[in-house]
């Protein structure tokens, strides 16, 4: 009887044992991908708030160019080249805009993002540089806030 014992308290020790190490293994595997997905979703963030930036940052100038170009012939076959450049910086800008919408649901990373559109629209109607300065200052400043408001959620 004392070896059937033995053996019935050995064999439950032993499920015991493999039960445990099944649950905390599981867990820590559990962890690790969850800590691999937050990873991931920090990378993909970083990568489209800075390309949202730098799209945000060649639109502007590529608007600016149109503007002066424009000024000094607005009829010109460059005035009809920059005018497409602009658009397809555009394009490129609301593309990296919906990856920022896609990757995140802060507000006002969400209103930065569209904030930064305002100023650049308004480069279109400036009637002179010192008003075209002014509305590249205006979108720097926007884009400077997007940028800090993204460092703050990524760190």
């Amino acid at each position: 009887m004392d070896g059937l014992l033995t053996s019935v308290i050995a064999v439950a020790g032993t499920l015991a044992g493999s039960s445990l190490t099944y649950l905390f293994g599981r867990l820590t595997a559990r962890r690790a991908e969850l800590v691999a997905r937050d990873e991931r979703l920090r990378q993909e963030r970083i990568a489209a708030y800075t390309a949202f930036a730098g799209a945000m940052t060649d639109l502007r100038q590529a608007v600016i160019s149109r503007w002066l170009t424009q000024q000094q012939a607005p009829d010109g076959p460059d005035t009809r080249a920059a005018w497409t450049e602009a658009d397809k910086r555009g394009a490129a800008a609301d593309h990296a805009r919906l990856r920022v919408r896609i990757l995140t649901q802060d507000t006002e990373l969400l209103r930065l993002a569209d904030a930064a559109f305002e100023p650049i629209s308004a480069l279109n109607t400036a009637t002179d540089r010192a008003e075209l300065s002014g509305h590249e200052d205006r979108g720097q400043e926007i884009l400077t806030a997007f940028i800090e408001a993204a460092g703050r959620q990524l760190r």
